[in-house]
């Protein structure tokens, strides 16, 4: 079993202040797991990922949007105010190319058989970016992106999103709803931001909120009796995650109550999942996590998992 680790340094380069929770060290913190764990020697690192192509965003995003952003990012210094809580620097928008490079390319050498799964340490996240909008730290959907590259590109029929940060992943469903091709499953704290995802149901939509300090025997049931039964029923031939560490006990971003361990234990069942029904094909995608030593733990076990290694 071959686990890919996909990251670029330009990913460390977009910043939105000194203060601001979505910071380049979050990266660091994870590569420091990883070392420290003693996995990173049984991975095969790709530390340099293309940038997407404007094709590739665009199978995700509009036209127009994209444009836009990338006209908004073209400035020598300083902060451009996106959103909210979002914000460009001069080097946002080659960070964000990077990262939804790099979920194609993971996407790429795992369908092609050169990886059995992949995790891609990128930055910015994504799973807030709407067809047409910047808001929640995310710029580009980059598994929705790399979903679309998996579809449109590479003829995939049929593909599953998984998602389990803490925040609903209002983007990647903005992008699918109703694509008959892409069944999303997910758990996320309600209300909480972007307050959505309990409003009705999409037939290919697995939304699940849960309240504030649930912990991981909630979820492990969300992910037996809900999620599993669905995603065996819809039989996807890829699995991406959207892989948001923000739901663990000691992340101040969430009210969940996660661990490791259960991290390690979505992972395992995600794992069992794909090695019975595609051939084990998965890419992972950092989203959410913003406790340094919290997401430097949870995604070494998760990391651990997908490599075979516990």
């Amino acid at each position: 079993m071959t686990t890919g680790f996909y990251t670029h340094a330009d990913c460390t380069l977009h910043e939105m202040g000194a203060d601001h929770p979505e910071c380049p060290q979050r990266l660091a913190a994870i590569e420091d797991r990883l070392i420290a764990a003693q996995i990173a020697p049984w991975l095969e690192r790709h530390d340099d990922a293309p940038p997407a192509s404007l094709e590739d965003v665009e199978r995700a995003h509009s036209a127009l949007y994209v444009a836009d952003l990338k006209k908004r990012g073209d400035f020598e210094q300083g902060h451009e105010w996106i959103d909210a809580d979002t914000m460009m620097n001069p080097h946002t928008w080659q960070a964000a190319l990077r990262a939804a490079g790099a979920a194609i390319s993971a996407t790429d050498a795992v369908i092609d058989g050169h990886l059995h799964n992949a995790f891609c340490s990128i930055r910015p996240p994504g799973h807030h970016a709407t067809r047409d909008q910047a808001m929640g730290f995310c710029f580009l959907g980059n598994v929705a992106i790399a979903a679309r590259h998996a579809l449109d590109v590479r003829g995939m029929e049929r593909v599953a999103i998984v998602d389990f940060d803490v925040h609903h992943g209002n983007g990647t469903e903005d992008i699918f709803r109703g694509d008959e091709r892409v069944l999303m499953v997910s758990f996320f704290q309600h209300p909480f931001y972007p307050y959505s995802g309990a409003e009705g149901e999409q037939p290919n939509m697995v939304n699940v909120p849960v309240s504030a300090y649930t912990k991981g025997d909630g979820v492990r049931h969300i992910v037996t009796e809900q999620w599993l039964p669905r995603l065996r029923a819809f039989a996807p031939q890829m699995l991406f995650i959207s892989a948001g560490f923000d739901a663990h006990r000691e992340d101040d971003m969430g009210q969940m109550g996660l661990v490791e361990a259960d991290y390690a234990w979505i992972t395992r069942q995600l794992v069992d999942f794909a090695e019975a029904q595609c051939e084990g094909r998965i890419v992972s995608c950092l989203e959410g996590g913003y406790n340094l030593s919290a997401l430097g733990r949870s995604v070494a076990e998760h990391v651990r998992v997908l490599a075979g290694l516990d």
